[in-house]
């Protein structure tokens, strides 16, 4: 499914998720260039919380730029579907070879702020992303290797312990609100 039909087909949970999926409608519509990260003001982007089979634990990675654990995702670079893009990034991020949607539906829209930072030595600008998230589900025996330019680390972390790991207070409140969906 493509992205626009994906994010107007969304069922918003909340007067939050409503407002933020017409900004998310009404920026698209205005900006073509939405799913390249040439878009400096705002892009797409796709990310995932990936439960183990019996749903108790949750696989997150440790963000190198946000310093702190955090859901998979990224960028979709000219990719349209982005359940695609969420898959794909777990993978690449995680060391995962089998990860598959729990649903194909989008869990949760979320206008989330990243603060000027540098990537490979090369400044970037203060933006926002227009995250598109899902839920993935994966095998606690697979073997997991860190992405070392992205992350320092992926673990199997306890749902009910999950914000004793998470340091970025506003990230905390989106996963209480996707596993209170869940």
């Amino acid at each position: 499914m493509d992205y626009l039909t994906a994010i107007t087909a969304f069922k918003p949970g909340s007067a939050q998720e409503q407002a933020d999926q017409q900004t998310f409608i009404r920026f698209i519509n205005n900006n073509p260039d939405v799913l390249l990260r040439d878009n400096k003001i705002a892009h797409l982007t796709s990310s995932a919380l990936i439960f183990n089979a019996s749903q108790d634990k949750l696989l997150m990675i440790y963000h190198n730029i946000y310093k702190s654990w955090s859901w998979t995702g990224g960028h979709a670079d000219g990719e349209a579907d982005l359940l695609q893009v969420a898959i794909r990034e777990a993978k690449e991020e995680t060391g995962l070879k089998q990860v598959t949607a729990v649903v194909d539906k989008i869990i949760s829209l979320d206008i989330l702020p990243v603060f000027g930072h540098l990537k490979n030595n090369q400044p970037v600008s203060a933006h926002l992303h227009l995250s598109v998230a899902y839920l993935l589900s994966a095998s606690e025996d697979e073997p997991l290797m860190i992405k070392p330019d992205e992350n320092s680390g992926v673990r199997w972390i306890a749902v009910n312990e999950l914000a004793n790991y998470v340091s970025e207070p506003h990230m905390q409140v989106v996963y209480d609100k996707i596993l209170n969906k869940h």
